[in-house]
């Protein structure tokens, strides 16, 4: 705190020295002892005397040009002609510009038709895939074993198929979610370059970092050096603001291929409404009760989100080099399979912070039963967490169980 308040104090003392220095610049006159030179008068221009048609013939050979125009526009000195023969170059340029913006707004209408024919094409294909996918599960029953090896491989570049189709409409536009609906309007957000998609994603994960690090100080000086309402509801305040932030870009993302599991995504909505509720709840003894917990948990959470970024960044580093992830492909608060190289040292965190969040659950629902507890934030805040609980423990046990499943497939086949 003593360390914002000089930092505050030193920039207002420079703010008011530049003003100074702007509205009450020294002048050498002030000065004692040291005397300015005078300034050397104007020469005026030599007079021509009989050489008036030669030095004309001369000017006309190197011609006025743009920047000789305009330096004798500025002294006063430029003529009629050429201010007139200026005024046709910016003519021709201008003309030039007009006809590549025409060329570009064509281009711009082909291209829209060209994205609308290709999104309707692919919808039709994924409708007759759809449809082939079902009668082949049908034939499959009383298929003969060749003819359901056929099948077998005929699903197999079904699934291929849709992938394809995924990484085309990754550049198409298509129609905003719900969500992004509802904030955005029905505006395109489809990014339609490579180096855009890599550039917001990689945007995304530093926003994700740094606010990740201003929570974690944030949180700490609440608990530590801060007790005050005021303080608690603006450390909630961007809270709400951040989980907020990351659904939008989430689904932003999601429009432009990137795949993020739906309980990722919900979980932040979880997480928003959470610390709305948070930051409404009134102080009392019921806050007071739950706010050092919350504020511990709110610590160990920001700290554990920052060891995850920091390895799962690298590792998708390492496999996108290896051609084994997509590029667009973003870090979780979670567990997913492609973690199992390198990371599973994060598992430990990751349960006892799922643990924490049913004790906070298990805290809430008790507080209800107190005689002094009337605020609905108490209930609505056991929820949130038991949600968050469930959601979080049971989609990190499916990740580790489906590698345990597959390390059998592999020593039964080997």
């Amino acid at each position: 705190m003593c360390v914002c308040v000089c930092v505050s104090v030193c920039v207002c003392l420079c703010v008011c020295v530049c003003v100074c220095v702007r509205l009450y610049p020294r002048s050498p006159r002030h000065l004692q002892g040291i005397t300015t030179p005078p300034r050397p008068r104007p020469l005026a221009p030599p007079r021509a005397v009989g050489g008036s048609g030669a030095a004309a013939a001369r000017s006309q050979r190197r011609g006025p040009g743009p920047f000789r125009a305009a330096i004798a526009a500025m002294a006063g000195g430029a003529s009629v002609p050429e201010c007139l023969r200026e005024w046709e170059e910016l003519q021709d340029g201008f003309q030039r510009i007009q006809d590549n913006h025409k060329l570009y707004k064509q281009k711009l209408d082909e291209l829209t038709k060209l994205q609308d024919g290709i999104s309707s094409s692919i919808a039709r294909q994924k409708k007759q895939l759809k449809e082939l996918s079902l009668s082949l599960k049908k034939c499959k029953a009383n298929a003969s074993p060749e003819q359901k090896e056929s099948i077998q491989e005929t699903q197999n570049l079904i699934k291929e198929r849709q992938n394809v189709f995924f990484e085309m409409e990754a550049y198409l536009p298509k129609k905003n979610g719900l969500y992004l609906s509802l904030v955005l309007g029905n505006v395109n957000v489809t990014l339609l370059s490579k180096q855009a998609k890599f550039a917001y994603k990689d945007e995304y994960e530093k926003f994700k970092l740094y606010l990740t690090i201003i929570l974690l100080i944030v949180s700490s000086s609440c608990q530590f050096l801060l007790n005050s309402r005021v303080t608690d509801a603006v450390f909630n305040f961007v809270l709400v603001w951040y989980y907020c932030t990351l659904t939008i870009r989430e689904g932003i993302l999601i429009n432009n291929g990137s795949k993020i599991k739906g309980w990722w995504v919900f979980h932040h909505y979880v997480s928003t409404f959470l610390s709305g509720v948070m930051l409404t709840w009134p102080d009392g003894l019921m806050y007071q009760m739950f706010r050092s917990q919350f504020l511990s948990f709110s610590m160990y959470q920001s700290f554990v989100q920052f060891l995850q970024y920091y390895y799962q960044s690298g590792c998708l580093y390492r496999l996108r080099a290896l051609g084994e992830r997509h590029n667009m492909d973003l870090t979780v608060e979670g567990f997913q399979s492609w973690m199992w190289r390198g990371l599973t040292f994060l598992l430990p965190f990751l349960f006892f912070g799922q643990f924490w969040q049913l004790y906070n659950a298990i805290i809430l629902f008790r507080m209800i039963q107190h005689p002094a507890c009337k605020e609905w934030q108490v209930l609505m805040c056991g929820l949130s967490f038991f949600i968050l609980f469930l959601g979080n423990f049971l989609t990190t046990l499916r990740a580790v169980h489906q590698k345990f499943q597959n390390k059998n497939k592999d020593t039964k086949q080997n």
